[in-house]
């Protein structure tokens, strides 16, 4: 397990303070102040996004922050920064006390293997909007540092949506509460509040609309993922089903991967072009062969 940093708390309490002090409101921090790359133009949609939202996706891709960041990670380097962030996030919630837990695609990655999967960059993550209203108050805005190693750390921001405190479903713009993100590449956790529902008993909602039953999200079970102590819904089987169908299971192939089921790694395989035919070549040597000369006429 990769050691966690004590030094998170000092900053978000001097950070907290300066807030305080010059009388800021959620969302007003500085952000140029904690941007590592000063040279980068802000790639933020804000430009062209509604007044209303919050939340301004980078124009080149819907799971990076462009206050952060001008491009996307490789492949590679991509999977081991979610993966840190992950770990970050986790930690740093079980410190501060803030209950959580992983939800949609990412529990399905939690169902495979106990990690991301490799093609996937949205991370989803539920908490009670008492959960997030503590945020709010007490941590909006605030640097977290996390030990990579005793020579390597990293800093990650969370950010909490002022707009949180509207649970209306009619609120289409910023059904995000807040989030986790990594000021290095501009990768982010998705952070959504559950709410009972206002009109149907023994359910929880949330703005972007996904609804559970409470015995299905409650009691949460403990596990582990990305190599961290995690919080998984109760019936996460039948969550899944219902989300993704059954095929979600127990479908090995997906998204230019195979599961291996004895490395319990998902393996990404690569297209090769070899005298007029097609093969895709499987990390285990395997090849499946397809036809690709085209008659000519």
């Amino acid at each position: 397990m990769i050691p966690r940093s004590p030094c998170w708390l000092s900053l978000a309490l001097a950070f907290t303070a300066l807030l305080q002090q010059y009388g800021l409101v959620k969302g007003d921090a500085d952000i140029e102040s904690v941007r590592i790359h000063h040279d980068y133009k802000d790639m933020s949609g804000r430009g062209g996004d509604p007044k209303a939202k919050y939340w301004h996706e980078s124009v080149f891709h819907p799971h990076y922050d462009g206050r952060f960041t001008n491009h996307t990670l490789p492949y590679e380097e991509q999977k081991a920064n979610l993966s840190l962030l992950m770990q970050s996030y986790l930690a740093s919630m079980s410190d501060i006390g803030a209950e959580t837990w992983i939800i949609h695609g990412t529990l399905l990655g939690w169902w495979w293997n106990r990690k991301i999967m490799p093609w996937d960059s949205d991370i989803d993550v539920q908490m009670t909007n008492t959960t997030v209203h503590m945020l709010a108050s007490y941590y909006n805005m605030t640097i977290h540092t996390f030990d990579i190693s005793e020579d390597e750390k990293k800093d990650y921001m969370l950010e909490v949506n002022p707009k949180y405190t509207d649970p209306s479903y009619g609120d289409t713009l910023n059904v995000i509460d807040a989030r986790w993100i990594d000021i290095e590449t501009g990768l982010f956790i998705d952070i959504t509040a559950v709410r009972p529902h206002p009109s149907k008993k023994g359910i929880m909602c949330s703005k972007d609309q996904h609804e559970e039953t409470v015995r299905d999200l409650f009691p949460l079970r403990d596990s582990l993922f990305e190599d961290q102590s995690v919080k998984i819904p109760y019936n996460y089987a039948r969550l899944l089903t219902q989300e993704y169908g059954n095929a979600a299971l127990t479908k090995t192939e997906y998204s230019d991967h195979r599961f291996n089921s004895t490395s319990m790694e998902w393996e990404r395989f690569m297209i090769q072009a070899e005298k007029g035919d097609v093969q895709l070549r499987y990390p285990d040597g395997s090849i499946d062969e397809e036809d690709g000369d085209e008659e000519e006429g």
